[in-house]
């Protein structure tokens, strides 16, 4: 294994079943194995409930293989209401919801306050069969690129996965959580999902509608849209922060060439690679940096996600157009441990249930943009060229017409998924509304305001009463102007160096 999977897939972030019902599969798999205990996970100090429930892998043979789906319970501060629990759907797809456990335990403690919180890992992902390919103990993290991974990696990393893949999908996971449901006695839950997690709530709402009180869809990934075409939205979103930053008189008097110094790093970076040698940002000893147009766009469509990273942005910018990488490689040191992706899971759902849904006529149009060109679905190609292949059920792919209160949020900064997606499930569901946050990017509820109005609509249900005064409040983007918050000097360097070490 010659590659870090995490780190080259990180910009790409979001079943054949013949005479099932869906209602009796709850029912029937409420009676299997189920353990539910008190226990404590990381980052929470206060205890919380950690359970198991055997499923079938394959649903249409219940006396076959068995796996066990691993969830989490972050009880009610005050339960003494009794109101239906709260479901999070994770993102990916390839997260562990149960590994986001403390992060949802803080973010979510508005709504933590009176109903429970429940966590299921999708099987593929954590404790529920994990699919990960392991990366090799020799790959370097600053000496690597994306552009040298090859079929042998990919064959190598699906050696190492286990299990019948063509039923680790969307509705196989989608039958497990609502199994789950069942176990834990409650007749109806409400579900989140956030990026990925709304294409599993819209699956949800498809195939177990009575199961659901109410629904949130946050930065939405639905039916219609393949996974995978990023290339317009997220130059969209880059546009937008350039606009930002030039309307910003700081930002605009220190980077005042923004978009030009951008072109001309890629412009560089596409004819070689440029090594240099910097400080280790964690060990401090002197290390080789390669970087490559490929490695260089991944890791800046990355920081267009949150409104935190996006402030770096222009500086990360500015410093390698003036040859200094540094803060490049700081942002590649954090992601060392990876991004908490079941790449094999990813893999196997992207491409059974949305790589072969995008024709030669999408490709090139997703890739006719100004920052990222094709490249992240020349990747996901070559991937999907070697996976093992499926056949999903003919109605994944119905839309969703489900009448249930649904709140659906996108942010205008969003650069995977736009609120043009939102509005496509929003004019197919009746009971919905479609809240567009103009300073937010990827995951509204990511803030107070959004957290808020989300916790209002669960106490409601209904979505177009909502008080959305406070989107109002969230400030326009800003930006850092020096590497520790204020002015930073020039560096010495001379734009763009031309000499790369061998």
């Amino acid at each position: 294994m010659t590659i870090n999977w995490n780190n080259l897939f990180k910009a790409n972030l979001l079943i054949w079943v013949i005479g099932l019902s869906n209602i009796s599969l709850a029912e029937n798999i409420s009676d299997q194995q189920l353990t539910l205990e008190n226990c404590h996970v990381n980052g929470i100090r206060q205890q919380v409930q950690c359970g198991t429930l055997v499923t079938p892998e394959n649903y249409e043979k219940p006396d076959g293989v068995q796996i066990d789906i691993n969830f989490v319970v972050l009880p009610a501060i005050d339960n003494s209401k009794e109101k239906l629990p709260l479901m999070f759907l994770a993102g990916g797809p390839g997260q562990a919801a149960t590994e986001l456990a403390s992060h949802i335990y803080r973010g979510f403690n508005e709504i933590r306050k009176t109903r429970d919180l429940i966590l299921i890992d999708q099987r593929g992902t954590g404790k529920s069969h994990a699919l990960q390919c392991e990366d090799s103990l020799e790959v370097d993290p600053y000496t690597s690129l994306p552009e040298d991974f090859s079929i042998t990696d990919i064959e190598q990393c699906i050696a190492q996965l286990t299990g019948d893949l063509s039923q680790y999908n969307s509705e196989n996971s989608i039958r497990d959580f609502d199994a789950v449901r069942a176990a834990l006695d409650h007749q109806q839950v409400h579900i989140y999902g956030g990026s990925y997690g709304t294409r599993a709530g819209l699956v949800y709402m498809r195939m177990f509608p009575v199961s659901l009180k109410s629904v949130v869809l946050d930065s939405v990934g639905p039916i219609e849209v393949p996974i995978g075409l990023f290339g317009k939205s997220a130059e969209q979103s880059f546009i937008k922060l350039i606009e930002n930053c030039q309307n910003e008189t700081s930002c605009a008097g220190h980077y005042p060439d923004l978009a030009k110094e951008f072109s001309a790093i890629t412009d560089k970076l596409l004819q070689a690679p440029v090594t240099v040698e910097i400080a280790h940002p964690r060990l401090g000893t002197n290390t080789a940096f390669t970087i490559s147009n490929d490695k260089f766009i991944s890791a800046i469509q990355m920081q267009l996600y949150s409104m935190e990273t996006r402030s770096l942005v222009p500086l990360l910018i500015h410093q390698a157009y003036l040859g200094n990488y540094k803060p490049l490689a700081g942002l590649i040191a954090q992601g060392e441990g990876g991004m908490g992706i079941y790449i094999g899971l990813h893999f196997n759902i992207v491409c059974n249930e949305d790589y072969p849904k995008i024709s030669a006529d999408m490709k090139a149009d997703d890739a006719d943009n100004s920052f990222a060109k094709g490249m992240s679905l020349v990747m996901v190609g070559k991937v999907c060229s070697a996976w093992p292949k499926y056949q999903p059920s003919n109605e994944f792919y119905q839309t969703v017409t489900a009448d249930i209160p649904t709140l659906i949020m996108s942010g205008e900064l969003d650069p995977v998924t736009p609120a043009s997606n939102g509005e496509k499930s929003h004019v197919n569901l009746p009971n919905s509304h479609h809240i567009i946050s103009k300073n937010n990017a990827h995951i509204v509820a990511s803030t107070t305001c959004g957290i808020t109005i989300v916790n209002e609509f669960l106490e409601k249900q209904a979505p177009k009463e909502l008080d959305e005064s406070c989107l109002e409040e969230i400030p326009d983007e800003s930006f850092m102007v020096g590497l520790n918050g204020g002015v930073v000097a020039e560096v010495s360097p001379s734009p763009m160096p031309t000499e790369a070490k061998e």
